[in-house]
């Protein structure tokens, strides 16, 4: 598809969205901005079009695993291209600027001021880096968030104009990053159970919610801390003639309509249900796509079944998530913090590289 008939395509999913107001100088000026990481609780594998779902997801924003970003506008661009370089940690990270480019190019018709400068975007994680924490959802988000802080400066924008365009944007940089430019539980893609649910964007998830699901910690167990063999952009790809696409897409609008009703009476057992059985859903779509491939590692088996067995002993609110990575995340109310943080110690760091791992909550008003 050319870049004329591509541009075309992203103007006509969100018109309302084009800013059309005359930009002020930017030069010289700075805008900062932070994202969290986030973890889906149902799962989103597989799109079309341009970044928009196959099915509707539901994830938790973390709180302390988050990307921070400056975008500078410098002198003027003469050119018909983007003009950016990028920092990754205070380091030029030429690796970074294919997906970004591809980024702007996507974003162009609804924030075209971006154009008319010379750009600089300084990037950093609070987590540690190679953490094998996936970024590209908290990167995407505070990189969208920059850019419309710079919109917000010369435009006057409602407060739920600016967080729906911010996460339409960050969208079209990494799917999931629209689950992480605001809110604490996010719902992604269109699904009748859940009114204002939207393809384009994320919106804060709108419906009944138990107590039982507003102090969670996520402790991240780092299995493999290298890059993944398969991208997930890549994995996405692979739901295109899946023999089992249709199926999973299904089967997750259902997840997501039990689910609607576990947050709401507070069940922990079939919270957890639904949680697992979408991690295990997602690496078998991995497994069984053409090329195959496998993301888990042994040791990523070694710590569910341990999960299970201390669940099953232990009789405490437990569970387990897994992202397109062998890192297990340890999901469980803040209430069993101190016997959960025991059993890691005692039965789980050893599978863990270098026996790290990353502490994290979702704290829910």
């Amino acid at each position: 598809m050319g870049l004329l008939s591509l541009r075309k395509n992203i103007f006509m999913q969100k018109p309302e969205f084009v800013c059309r107001d005359q930009a002020q100088s930017l030069k010289d000026q700075t805008f900062e901005a932070s994202a969290p990481s986030n973890i889906a609780l149902v799962k989103y594998w597989g799109k079309y079009d341009q970044q928009l779902p196959a099915n509707t997801s539901i994830s938790f924003t973390l709180n302390a695993c988050k990307t921070e970003t400056q975008l500078v506008f410098k002198a003027g661009n003469t050119t018909d291209t983007f003009v950016f370089d990028v920092f990754f940690e205070g380091e030029k990270a030429e690796n970074f600027k294919p997906k970004i480019k591809s980024f702007f190019e996507r974003i162009e018709a609804y924030v075209p001021f971006l154009k008319n400068y010379q750009l600089e975007i300084h990037t950093s994680n609070t987590f540690p880096h190679s953490s094998g924490i996936a970024s590209s959802a908290s990167g995407m988000a505070a990189l969208a968030k920059t850019i419309m802080a710079a919109e917000q400066s010369f435009s006057q924008l409602t407060e739920e104009y600016l967080q729906l365009k911010t996460s339409f944007l960050a969208r079209l940089g990494s799917g999931s990053a629209c689950r992480s430019t605001s809110g604490d539980l996010v719902v992604w893609g269109a699904h009748s159970d859940i009114p204002e649910s939207s393809n384009f964007y994320g919106i804060h998830y709108n419906q009944a919610l138990h107590a039982n699901f507003k102090n969670f910690q996520d402790y991240i167990l780092l299995v493999d801390k290298g890059q993944k063999q398969v991208s997930s952009s890549v994995g996405h790809n692979l739901m295109h003639g899946h023999p089992f696409a249709e199926q999973r897409f299904a089967q997750a609008n259902q997840h997501m309509a039990k689910m609607k009703s576990i947050l709401a009476t507070g069940d922990y057992d079939q919270f957890f249900e639904i949680v697992e059985s979408e991690a295990l859903s997602l690496h078998a779509m991995m497994l069984t796509s053409q090329p195959y491939f496998i993301l888990m590692r042994p040791n990523t088996l070694q710590i569910i079944e341990r999960i299970w067995r201390f669940r099953k002993e232990s009789q405490l609110p437990l569970g387990f998530t897994l992202d397109a990575g062998a890192n297990v995340h340890l999901l469980f109310p803040t209430a069993v913090k101190t016997k959960v943080e025991s059993f890691i110690e005692d039965e789980l760091k050893q599978f863990c590289q270098n026996q790290e791992y990353i502490k994290d909550e979702i704290n829910i008003e």
